[in-house]
């Protein structure tokens, strides 16, 4: 059986060891960002890599560029081959932060053209609650050749967001907290508010109070009123730099809901020309 969403940590522990499974930690934080690192190499998930955000799962940011750009793909196929990676592999990727990082991992995994990978349905808090073992030996790979191509369908620039939703054409929804959405508040980025006629769809809406998935119904509840008589396809997704909008995918795709693309530079793009306009409030 093949993986392609969401993973319980208990049927996960079932196949550690498994050859043809790999699991990444891909724990972050944008205000430490060596945070995640120092803690998979306190203890991690036995036999997991670890993926930084910064450095495996996003390109150097540039002058035009939002603070998460995509990833060459060809480097990081060569990565994803690295840990062991092959056509047929399981990939399982974990965070600390209820999948809000594991989900980019995932959405660059299908990016690619691997359908094998999903996250780990309440991250490293629940397999702890749990008592499930964990380990600090970083693991030996076997390479294996990742040969996927980019489909770059599944993702918009600044020049459709302008052409097609602040015209009212295509639903952007943005996943970040509603304050940061409305202007209220901006912790990371140097301008505060939200693209004009993008929705407020905060990831953490996503979730119960344990931090796992809702089910697939209540997810379809959530987002069926956002959609309306909307084609899922003619969705796009952003957040602060194109990496926790995947959350949103993510979930949608758990609701039975798939086809919605990247806003892959999202909002700390948006902001580097101030000709693009910003709105604010909930308008």
């Amino acid at each position: 059986m093949a993986y392609q969403t969401l993973i319980d940590p208990r049927t996960l522990h079932g196949q550690l060891g498994n050859p043809d499974w790999v699991i990444v930690d891909c724990r972050f934080n944008l205000m430490d960002t060596e945070a995640g690192r120092r803690a998979y190499r306190e203890n991690h998930l036995p036999g997991a890599h670890y993926a930084h955000l910064d450095e495996d799962l996003s390109d150097p940011i540039t002058p035009d560029s939002g603070r998460h750009p995509l990833p060459d793909p060809r480097r990081l196929a060569q990565t994803l081959g690295a840990w062991g990676i092959g056509p047929h592999t399981q990939v399982i990727a974990y965070d600390d932060s209820n999948g809000s990082i594991a989900a980019r991992l995932w959405w660059l995994l299908g990016w690619l053209g691997h359908t094998r990978r999903a996250v780990l349905d309440g991250g490293f808090a629940t397999w702890r609650r749990l008592g499930l073992p964990v380990d600090v030996e970083v693991p030996k790979p076997l390479p294996q050749p990742f040969t996927g191509h980019a489909n770059d369908s599944l993702w918009v620039t600044n020049a459709v967001i302008l052409d097609t939703v602040v015209n009212g054409a295509e639903l952007l929804m943005d996943a970040r907290a509603t304050a940061r959405y409305r202007g209220e508040v901006e912790p990371i980025d140097t301008q505060a508010g939200h693209v004009p006629n993008a929705l407020s769809a905060p990831l953490d809406q996503n979730l119960d109070g344990d931090g796992r998935f809702l089910s697939p119904d209540a997810l379809r509840n959530r987002f069926t009123p956002l959609i309306g008589e909307r084609d899922p396809k003619s969705v796009l997704h952003m957040c602060g730099s194109g990496v926790t909008a995947c959350h949103n995918l993510l979930a949608m795709e758990i609701a039975g809901l798939p086809g919605s693309r990247l806003y892959a530079g999202s909002w700390s793009e948006w902001i580097r020309d101030p000709a693009r306009p910003i709105a604010t409030g909930d308008a």
